[in-house]
């Protein structure tokens, strides 16, 4: 079965932004599982636990990625069962919205061993300590490399420029999106890409899972969202199901769409995190914008880009220090963690999940 994975957080300018939200809607989500527990107590374990139960029943996973640190998992959803497992604590914190009947707690703290953790008092606060300060530069260096390249489209991002966006846009729709679809009206968000200790990953694996077509949009200066926007409002008023992707350097704008009913996807490649595979078609979003201006701008952008990618790099250095500071922190817990209880709750759950009568996809 295909494995689709996303981010539903996302390190921005503005600080932590939080899709978690969708995940408690009882009108899209039949059975919520939300934990509550600290570093270190097996969450991660516990949902991929449960995603291979999933997979070998035949039932395709949603994997929702840590922005902090890709390798870990922060929820597991499973469409067919409108059911998903998440972890509850901050940043992304859960709370349920229909209690009892769709959403139900899973407290993995009663696995710790209190009276072996209870010597390692101080240094589980100094970490802890280190984690969350690390996270106050990090957000500082992306609002000051959000701020310039903002500036940068700014320059460019002139109404001739939107205008020629806007009429591509009319001839991709005419295309791609007459065909009514039977789809929701609203659509479903989920970053593609993330800031991360890795640096800048894009989950382009997700998008070849889904998309038989894929639009490349070379982009260098934030012009896609007066592309993808139209695409969007047409795509949602015929009916097609869509996936809309923000941008983590400006959450506000959209970077990607993914038509999953049509095969069909849009994906903004920049210069930092190219598309890696043959494109469908390839749009130079680029060329939009008139030769003279960016020549008479050359030295504002060049002096604008370099900068920029500095502290988005000062930026990925702090969560990488951030990510050190939290692995000493489950060091510390890990061996007072009992993890067959772990197993076993996760296996209990997999069971009450996959006994849910199976739904319609979300």
């Amino acid at each position: 079965m295909s494995n689709i994975q996303y981010f539903l957080g996302g390190n921005t300018p503005s600080g932590f932004y939080s899709l978690y939200h969708q995940l408690s809607d009882p009108e899209h989500i039949r059975a919520l599982y939300i934990i509550k527990s600290g570093p270190g107590s097996g969450k991660s374990s516990l949902m991929r636990r449960v995603g291979r139960h999933a997979q070998a029943a035949g039932l395709e996973t949603e994997e929702v990625l840590c922005s902090g640190d890709p390798d870990s998992l922060d929820a597991l959803i499973l469409p067919q069962l409108g059911a998903a497992i998440v972890d509850g604590t901050a940043p992304h914190v859960v709370e349920p919205q229909c209690p009892g009947v769709v959403d139900r707690y899973i407290d993995l703290s009663g696995f710790y061993d209190r009276a072996g953790l209870q010597p390692l008092k101080e240094q589980i606060q100094a970490a802890f300590t280190e984690y969350q300060g690390r996270y106050k530069r990090v957000y500082r260096c992306l609002g000051a490399a959000g701020e310039l390249r903002r500036d940068m489209n700014e320059l460019l991002d002139t109404d001739a420029v939107q205008q020629r966006l806007a009429k591509r846009a009319a001839g991709i729709i005419g295309r791609e999106l007459k065909k009514p679809g039977t789809g929701p009206s609203r659509p479903r968000q989920r970053f593609l890409s993330a800031v991360t200790h890795k640096g800048f990953v894009s989950l382009w694996d997700t998008v070849d899972a889904q998309a038989g077509r894929v639009y490349e949009l070379a982009d260098s200066y934030g012009l896609a969202h007066h592309l993808l926007n139209p695409l969007l409002t047409a795509g949602l008023a015929a009916g097609h199901q869509v996936i809309a992707c923000p941008d983590p350097m400006a959450p506000d704008r959209l970077a990607h769409l993914i038509f999953p009913g049509l095969s069909l996807a849009f994906v903004t490649a920049t210069p930092e995190e190219p598309w890696p595979h043959r494109a469908y078609r390839r749009l130079r979003l680029d060329s939009m914008v008139s030769a003279d201006a960016c020549r008479a701008a050359k030295s504002r952008l060049r002096f604008t880009k370099r900068v920029a990618s500095a502290l988005l790099e000062e930026g990925i250095a702090g969560l990488s220090q951030a990510k050190e500071a939290h692995d000493r922190l489950e060091r510390l817990y890990n061996p007072y963690v009992d993890f067959s209880r772990v197993a076993e709750t996760a296996d209990r759950l997999a069971d009450e999940i996959l006994a849910l009568d199976r739904i319609h996809p979300m």
